[in-house]
């Protein structure tokens, strides 16, 4: 390892240092989890799937938008689209937290990929550049992997309360109007500055035109679309 990712710090200390910062972030995944397994579940995994869904993808925005195209008979190669625009913003965090895990072994790099959320990166990015020169435990993997365990625990284990909730559900309950409600829910608290705004507006433009297209493309290039407008947003403003 290098840079300041690196130190003489033991790794469990730096283990713990890491699910000690975590702690308050847990149970904000928690509600979102279980509507993610309750959406899962509706969409027509079954509760076996379900789970195996929710512990290999490890991403919630685009977890449940994945689950909306295929509730929907999208075709798979929409459904991946989506998902990769959804989580475009990683491309940014791997950029930035690579310099600090840039002599890791390809197996470490591909477990750092996998954790690789808006939280492990903000924690991570925090210490690393903000507290390294102060923190005798500063063995950066072994804190990346205290935030992004506990994360991946509490998300998988709501996943499952929400699939075992969801497949005893009546169908005539319509659970599926929490996927809409849940990206509102997403979305309001992140709008904090004009380009935000003109992203959301432009994307909401481009859903509402765009549906009913063939195979649900609407959705993706209202995706693509906000993200662009958003843009050139922030860049009109500089």
């Amino acid at each position: 390892m290098s840079g300041s990712a690196t130190g003489s710090g033991e790794p469990r200390a730096a283990f713990r240092a890491g699910v000690r910062d975590v702690l308050p972030a847990l149970p904000a995944n928690v509600p979102f989890g279980v509507i993610a397994g309750v959406a899962t579940v509706g969409a027509g995994f079954d509760p076996a799937q379900a789970a195996a869904f929710a512990g290999m993808l490890f991403a919630g925005a685009a977890q449940v938008a994945a689950v909306e195209l295929v509730d929907q008979r999208a075709p798979v190669a929409v459904v991946v689209a989506t998902a990769l625009v959804v989580n475009l913003r990683y491309l940014m965090y791997s950029a930035s937290l690579g310099a600090h895990f840039r002599d890791l072994s390809t197996r470490w790099k591909l477990v750092v990929a996998f954790f690789l959320l808006d939280v492990t990166y903000a924690l991570s990015v925090g210490r690393f550049e903000g507290r390294a020169d102060v923190d005798p435990t500063g063995d950066g993997r072994w804190y990346y992997l205290g935030t992004a365990l506990p994360l991946w625990a509490t998300w998988v284990g709501a996943s499952l309360v929400g699939v075992v909730f969801g497949a005893r559900v009546p169908a005539s309950w319509q659970l599926d109007f929490a996927i809409p409600l849940l990206f509102m829910g997403l979305l309001f608290p992140a709008l904090d500055g004009g380009p935000s705004y003109v992203a959301a507006a432009a994307a909401g433009v481009l859903a509402v035109a765009g549906f009913g297209l063939p195979f649900n493309v609407g959705i993706l290039a209202a995706a693509v679309g906000g993200i662009l407008a958003g843009v050139l947003a922030e860049v009109s403003l500089r």
